[in-house]
């Protein structure tokens, strides 16, 4: 008798198993596809008649899972499928025979088991399998990775896990993990401002709205790199400013009396150069393998502003540098430069021609960034003793300055994103007129009118603030709070430069204390920094302003189908229950409204 494959069915109930029910290969398929209706196989209607060739036989196991009424019984419901390089050949179950009365008592007091896949095949399958397994890994930050997981699955194939033939064999349906979770809109455009503003709120658009739904998981940790924003900029900014205090301070005859050492601005040059490095590296790491965070954060109406950090930087530590900076290249101050022109175009050009990016529209107190990088340029470029270039990027600023201070004062309507209370970034206010006075100082050679009317209009907006002390606190520890340091330092330095032009007690004292408050304060937050960075673990948490949805219907239309769905379920049961008795108990309206006429 020509030999076939053999399927062995377990049936699990807890600890005792009962006798295998032995089929054949063929005809466990045919249940597989037919439902379960029945366990024979029936043959083509071409080889009815024709002998079956010898095959070599393999040996399965399938275990089923069985309700709890006997009745139930089916193959539809068979979940694991064991197979070893057997060769025993079982018995058929006859059809139409009963299931053996141990089968039915143990179905008696059994609920449906648990469904599981288990697989044992030879080594050659077994690296298929992994392929597959390989396929199943989370998808779901994959939009936002420059590589899309290719690079991972290279470095799997050079450690020689998947095969690369195995690979190709990959079927789409075996990849389901965290496809629902993924955002619907996964196309190359990044979202709107509009966008922008509906989806997130808070001072800097750093807050998902309560109805807003995150396209990345919100219950778990992301990757480092994702989380790591382009404001952490704003430390290098603290540190490398005060690296320019110190040394002022050293330098100008109105502080001479404080006899600072060079080395103080020495270390602190130094440790801005490492924080520099560390952070540059960092985000740079980011652009490399998360482009699609970093073009969002481009693209958010307030991180664009930051952009312009890492070059106001580099500008204060060539400013702040120990030896002369006179003996650097006017090369370096070109390089610099350059992309703050770029950025300046860029911004500049979306405040003028309007649309969803119009300055009534995106002002907040962070665009001051886009505007003292042309004031901090042109210092350092009337330093090294250049002439026309600093001058222009000067105009340039003070230009856009002169609007967004306008703007942010009037509080148009559509302005709706500054909020009530007081929050760190609103020092900013103070950065541009201080850093503007130093600079037309250098320009004109003196600290002339146009310089001090600059300074007076920074001291005023640093009192300002100051006597509103209150409605600072409460404010949670984030990157913002860099912002106390760098314009603080600025006024600092702007009140050194103006008691050496106007030497008297009072300049004095007010150049040493508006230093003495801004070095407590830079110290204070880098305390506060390490101590949420290295202790408590929540200087980064998810960064969900990049992780908006572009379309926020995607989500609603889901759960619209889902409760159509099951008003439809609702419907067809009601139909289907109650249809008979509703007829024949329940008059109709028209039999109600004839009863009532008659009474």
């Amino acid at each position: 008798m020509a030999t076939s494959e053999s399927i062995q069915m377990e049936a699990a109930w807890g600890l005792q198993s009962p006798e295998p029910i032995r089929v054949p290969a063929r005809a466990a398929l045919a249940g597989f596809v037919d439902g379960g209706a029945g366990l024979e196989a029936v043959p083509a209607r071409g080889d009815r008649g024709r002998v079956p060739e010898a095959e070599p036989e393999t040996h399965y196991s399938v275990s089923l899972s069985v309700p709890a009424s006997p009745s139930g019984l089916h193959l539809a419901a068979c979940a694991s499928v064991r197979s070893d390089g057997g060769a025993r050949v079982a018995p058929l179950l006859p059809a139409g025979e009963a299931a053996p009365p141990e089968l039915l008592k143990q179905a008696r007091h059994q609920s449906q088991p648990t469904l599981t896949i288990r697989s044992e095949v030879p080594p050659l399958q077994r690296l298929r399998t992994v392929s597959r397994s390989d396929s199943t890994r989370d998808r779901r930050f994959d939009h936002f990775k420059t590589f899309s997981g290719r690079l991972e699955r290279q470095l799997s194939n050079l450690r020689g896990v998947v095969p690369h033939d195995a690979a190709a064999e990959i079927e789409p349906g075996d990849s389901k993990i965290s496809e629902e979770g993924t955002d619907d809109d996964s196309g190359d455009d990044v979202p709107t401002a509009d966008r922008y503003f509906a989806a997130l709120e808070g001072p800097e658009l750093e807050t998902l709205r309560p109805t807003e739904v995150s396209a990345l998981p919100e219950d778990e940790t992301w990757p480092f790199l994702l989380r790591f924003p382009i404001s952490a900029f704003g430390m290098c900014l603290g540190v490398s400013s005060q690296a320019m205090l110190w040394k002022t301070l050293q330098s100008e005859p109105a502080t001479a009396f404080l006899r600072v050492s060079p080395h103080v601005n020495h270390a602190l040059w130094w440790a801005s150069v490492a924080l520099m490095a560390v952070v540059s590296s960092t985000y740079l790491l980011k652009v490399v393998f998360y482009f699609e965070a970093v073009r969002r954060e481009f693209h958010h109406p307030i991180r664009v502003n930051f952009f312009f950090a890492p070059w106001i930087a580099c500008l204060f530590l060539v400013k702040g540098l120990p030896h002369p900076v006179w003996t650097i290249h006017h090369v370096v101050w070109y390089v610099l430069m350059a992309p703050i022109l770029a950025l300046d175009l860029k911004v500049y050009g979306q405040w003028m021609s309007g649309g969803d990016r119009r300055l009534s529209k995106v002002a907040s107190p962070t665009n001051h960034l886009a505007v003292v990088g042309n004031f901090v340029g042109a210092l350092l470029g009337a330093r090294m003793g250049l002439r026309e270039a600093p001058l222009f990027f000067f105009a340039v600023g003070l230009a856009h300055y002169v609007v967004l201070f306008v703007t942010l004062y009037q509080r148009l309507p559509t302005n709706v994103q500054l909020p009530k209370e007081l929050h760190p970034v609103f020092f900013l206010f103070v950065a541009a007129p201080s850093v503007a006075s130093m600079a037309w100082a250098r320009l004109c050679g003196e600290f002339n009118h146009g310089a001090k009317i600059a300074y007076f209009i920074s001291l005023f907006l640093y009192m300002s603030l100051v006597v509103r002390i209150n409605f600072f606190r409460g404010v949670r520890f984030s990157l913002a709070w860099w912002a106390y340091t760098f314009p603080m330092t600025s006024a600092a330095i702007a009140t050194t430069l103006y008691a050496s032009a106007v030497t008297n007690v009072l300049t004095r004292a007010l150049a040493v204390g508006l230093a003495g408050i801004a070095s407590v304060t830079v110290a204070g937050v880098l305390v506060a920094t390490m101590y949420h960075a290295f202790v408590r673990r929540d200087l980064f948490p998810n960064d969900v302003s990049i992780a908006i949805t572009q379309r926020p219907k995607a989500k609603f239309s889901k759960i619209l189908a889902h409760l159509r769905s099951s008003k439809e379920l609702v419907f067809a049961v009601s139909r289907h229950g109650g249809g008979s008795d509703t007829n024949s108990e329940s008059p109709s309206p028209m039999a109600r409204g004839r009863g009532r006429a008659e009474l």
